[in-house]
């Protein structure tokens, strides 16, 4: 069955900012995941990674800036993969009720997600205990 043309939402409206809030975010995620991966994989090295080095990256001299670069890269990923999963989900759930079941649920899982991210980032202690000592 084929699916008719989507009507173009009006200027302004919430679909257009949701929209572009995905493309501006989306290229920031892509500089902030490529920086990560390179600084933490080739300026650090993956051997080299511990404890240790989170407490130097969030409490160093340019601790505000990691926090901030952390914060940016959970709440961005994680919005953008539970936006492609309400895409997903629109695409093979037909019944109204259950899509926004599983949208709903979906957020509340995004939500929850970043709030814990946010929690670890911003209560972080170096005198915290590990589990791994």
């Amino acid at each position: 069955m084929m699916r008719t043309a989507r009507q173009r939402p009006p200027t302004g409206s919430f679909q257009v900012m949701s929209w572009l809030f995905m493309r501006v975010t989306g290229l920031l995620l892509l500089v902030i995941a490529v920086f990560h991966m390179f600084w933490m994989h080739f300026i650090i090295g993956v051997e080299k990674i511990d404890f240790n080095t989170i407490v130097s990256r969030w409490t160093g001299p340019h601790g505000a800036f990691w926090r901030l670069f952390d914060v940016m890269l959970l709440t961005f990923a994680f919005t953008h993969g539970i936006n492609g999963a309400t895409n997903v989900a629109d695409d093979y759930i037909t019944s109204r009720g259950w899509r926004v079941v599983t949208r709903t649920a979906l957020w509340i899982l995004w939500f929850a997600l970043v709030m814990m991210g946010l929690w670890i980032i911003y209560t972080f202690r170096p005198d915290m205990p590990t589990p791994f000592k």
